[in-house]
């Protein structure tokens, strides 16, 4: 169980970190074929940063989830 947890953190971790990437400091290049489809008009700026946000909050939600499962469990 300890290990599930410490996964939960890390993972969390990676989310917010790549959500704050793409969301805060626009490095739209950390989204899979993000500039291919850009240049080609599929994709525009607000689906990177809808994606950037969408992946900060999960990162948030999992990192609170796995401090509260280390202190009530």
């Amino acid at each position: 169980m300890i290990a599930l947890k410490i996964i939960l953190v890390i993972v969390g971790m990676l989310f917010l970190l790549f959500g704050y990437f793409i969301y805060f400091r626009k490095k739209y290049d950390l989204i899979n074929d993000f500039e291919e489809d850009y240049k080609v008009g599929e994709k525009d700026a607000s689906y990177a940063e809808r994606v950037g946000l969408i992946e900060f909050i999960i990162g948030i939600v999992m990192i609170a989830s796995g401090v509260v499962l280390f202190i009530f469990m």
